[in-house]
């Protein structure tokens, strides 16, 4: 598995992803060419020229924000979810960043787990934050 930049080209092959893991409350293509005009972070990774994976991360002020992890569902269970997060705690402590924050649906215990592996802990509760859904995030935050 190789860990690359995420480009431009590669905004068509994460769309069916985002369809295929969350549906109605998946991004568009406009909201990932506004996060790589926002100079964010992003990767993806691949495997014998397979997407298998993406993540994205904003820094701003001292914090750094997970903004996106997704694997698609053939790809799960393999360590791609994990080998993403390590590159995106990478760069924000390259960046010089204090805390690592992110969300994650309430209802996804699998993540929580990684993240809890990690260090992050839960520190709030942002109701009804995806929609369609309805459905809550729990912030989940890290100290470098």
């Amino acid at each position: 598995m190789e860990i690359e930049r995420f480009r431009w080209w590669h905004i068509a092959e994460v769309l069916p992803i985002e369809e295929e893991l969350f549906g109605a409350e998946r991004w568009s293509s406009a909201m990932f060419w506004n996060e790589l005009a926002q100079l964010n972070f992003y990767i993806v990774a691949t495997e014998s020229d397979e997407l298998l994976g993406y993540a994205g991360l904003a820094a701003t002020g001292d914090e750094a924000w997970v903004q996106n992890i997704a694997v698609r569902r053939t790809a799960q269970r393999r360590g791609v979810g994990r080998a993403l997060l390590e590159a995106l705690l990478a760069e924000a402590e390259r960046r010089g960043k204090k805390q690592t924050l992110l969300e994650v649906a309430v209802d996804n215990a699998p993540a929580q787990r990684l993240y809890a592996t990690y260090d992050f802990e839960p520190v709030g509760i942002r109701r009804g934050y995806y929609q369609p859904s309805n459905t809550d995030a729990l912030v989940m935050m890290r100290n470098a």
